[in-house]
């Protein structure tokens, strides 16, 4: 059997940063291969599984550096969910929403869902608190 990569990443844009635990959601659609994140409504394709996860990690890439840069992450981060602290002190506690959460308030993960086969995969990323 081939030795598959997994799908991992750090976001580097600042010194400061915080890991969490992202939920991954890897399924087939119409022949493309899909990789979604619910927590932060992200999704990568590709023909492959590697080519959807690089196409993943730039788009998630992509998001973190433009709300970095616009001062909107915690923001768009809280409106996906998110539980995100008041104090400064605190941010080590950013986390995602729950599955179940996630679920109920996400028309199209609640698609995939109950409607493909999926595999879930919980990785860690390095989430940047500044740029």
């Amino acid at each position: 059997m081939k030795n598959r990569r997994e799908l991992s990443g750090t976001i580097k844009t600042g010194n400061k940063s915080v890991r969490v635990h992202l939920p991954i959601i890897k399924f087939e659609e119409d022949g493309c291969k899909l990789v979604y994140c619910p927590a932060v409504d992200i999704t990568g394709y590709g023909s492959t599984d590697d080519e959807a996860e690089e196409s993943f990690f730039v788009s998630l890439t992509e998001f973190i550096k433009y709300t970095l840069n616009k001062g909107t992450l915690f923001q768009s981060l809280k409106k996906l969910g998110w539980h995100i602290p008041g104090s400064k002190r605190a941010l080590k506690t950013i986390s995602p929403p729950s599955m179940s959460d996630l679920l109920a308030g996400n028309d199209n993960f609640s698609r995939i869902f109950n409607e493909h086969s999926f595999q879930k995969i919980d990785r860690t990323i390095d989430l940047p608190l500044a740029v």
